[in-house]
């Protein structure tokens, strides 16, 4: 009896040993390794590497293995365009550039956890427009969120052709009469294997809060509205965007229509030709022109086939919602090139009888005001409004955040101002990451805000000791907390706008 008590201990908990991390998964056994009283497990499978057959179907089950799986590296990212800094995304913000492969189902873990106690767990979900993308990027490191108590793990998932391409011989041999979205499909996967093996790692399974930034938050989105990822998770972080923008969205028959046009240019005549070829042909193949971006498919089996109606019925998953958007996010899309003529004429022809009721919301009288206008309206299509309308949606407490602090300059080298992106390593606690020339200030406010998504991913509040207070989001109110020099609730911010916005 005392021998299967102590087989039970040994399988339950981690084992401690050479410097190393040992845990018992539903799979095997994985070894990590030990850093400032922290265990880190790096390229954890969670899902069978999908190719050959695997290539363009949902994730399979992971084999079980024999033996002890060294977890000390990061798996390969996904199959995309060789990642490399442009614009005012230094290398921090940028997947490795190797090794790339369409193996790369796996995830990783930090825990300060010494399963003495569950831990609350946060998934984070990358960006990278559902077309590029890899958790191996430094400013999505863990320790300082697991030094604060918070599990934090970090997921691959497939991307552009390889995790977006639907076709109407997917849809066929699928069982479930779609295809695509096999993306979304990965990170379900990982969402199940956190449920099934986190507890080994001391977190709570009951206490799952995703997160996500750019294309993560349409991640975070998609599990929101899944039905499949159901009791998967119980809050929700989306920072800059959101599948109720409606950007990105089509509908099963135009992505099968859009992977038939792939074929063709791919010079193939099955799906089983495309399988034949290379991941890097299949790549290059996707550069071409003529059949558009890969993106979210509303196939009625991941996600429904009318995501407004579903929110605003209610029907997604109901959980605590933090979001915002940056200020910088406006400018997403390309600066806007127009003069104050053709900024009236536009209105006019959009709204029609509405047109001055717009002007007196986003008014213009000089083609900088007009560009600055549209600069809003980007800003707010892209992140405001689906921040917004899920807050209000959602019958749980919700939190906005805007985010305006424009971190340091760096030598020779532009300043972008609040850039797309650039509340990420102050909300992670990962300024370490990022070679710039910190103030004092850039530092408090990293420690605020990591404090607020930590509180969180902890109790689905937000607040906490010796912080300001962020109240919580209503469309009567409009609580809205500012990321800025200072930080401070603003009462009302964009209310005009957003209540314009979501009845016209």
């Amino acid at each position: 009896m005392k021998k299967l008590l102590l087989l039970f201990l040994l399988i339950k908990s981690p084992l401690w040993g050479q410097g190393g991390f040992i845990v018992q998964t539903a799979n095997g056994k994985v070894e990590g390794y030990a850093k400032d009283n922290l265990r880190i497990f790096k390229g954890i499978p969670f899902a069978a590497p999908p190719i050959d057959e695997f290539r363009w179907k949902a994730p399979q089950p992971v084999q079980n293995w024999t033996g002890i799986k060294k977890c000390t590296e990061f798996s390969a990212s996904p199959i995309q365009n060789k990642p490399q800094p442009f614009s005012c995304w230094t290398e921090e913000f940028i997947a490795k550039p190797e090794p790339l492969s369409e193996d790369c189902l796996y995830l990783n873990v930090w825990t300060s956890s010494k399963n003495k106690e569950k831990h609350p767990v946060l998934v984070w979900i990358y960006g990278g427009g559902l077309n590029s993308g890899s958790a191996n990027c430094d400013i999505y490191d863990g320790e300082e969120m697991a030094k604060k108590g918070v599990i934090f793990v970090s997921v691959n998932y497939r991307v552009g052709v390889m995790g977006f391409m639907a076709h109407p011989e997917l849809s066929k041999e699928s069982g479930y009469s779609s295809s695509g979205n096999y993306g979304f499909l990965d990170q379900i996967a990982a969402l199940k294997w956190v449920q099934k093996n986190i507890a080994a790692f001391g977190g709570d399974p009951n206490n799952v809060t995703i997160a996500g930034q750019s294309a993560g938050a349409f991640s975070v989105n998609a599990m929101i509205a899944s039905p499949l990822a159901k009791g998967l998770f119980h809050k929700a972080i989306p920072q800059s965007g959101g599948l109720l923008s409606n950007r990105f969205n089509q509908n099963l028959a135009e992505s099968e229509q859009q992977g038939l046009k792939f074929m063709e240019k791919a010079n193939c005549n099955s799906i089983a030709d495309l399988r034949k070829k290379s991941a890097d042909e299949i790549q290059k193949a996707s550069n071409l022109q003529g059949f558009g971006r890969f993106g979210t498919t509303m196939d009625g089996y991941v996600l429904p086939t009318n995501i407004f109606d579903h929110f605003k019925n209610g029907k997604h998953n109901q959980v605590p919602i933090l979001t915002g958007w940056v200020t910088g996010d406006g400018s997403l899309m390309g600066v806007p090139n127009t003069s104050l003529d053709n900024y009236k004429k536009e209105v006019q022809t959009k709204y029609g009888t509405k047109a001055d009721e717009f002007l007196t919301i986003f008014p213009a009288s000089t083609d900088d005001e007009a560009k600055a206008a549209k600069l809003k309206q980007g800003l707010l299509g892209f992140a405001g409004m689906p921040s917004h309308l899920l807050a209000t949606f959602t019958n749980k407490p919700s939190y906005l955040y805007n985010f305006s602090h424009v971190p340091p300059d760096k030598p020779n080298f532009p300043n972008y101002g609040a850039f797309h992106t650039s509340e990420v390593p102050y909300a992670l606690h990962t300024l370490h990451t990022w070679k710039r020339n910190w103030q004092q200030l850039d530092k408090d406010l990293e420690n605020t805000m990591t404090s607020y998504w930590v509180n969180f991913a902890k109790i689905g509040n937000p607040n906490g000791a010796g912080l300001p207070e962020w109240k919580t989001y209503d469309k009567q109110a409009g609580n809205i907390m500012v990321f800025d020099e200072k930080i401070y609730n603003e009462k009302g911010l964009f209310k005009k706008e957003f209540d314009f916005l979501e009845n016209n």
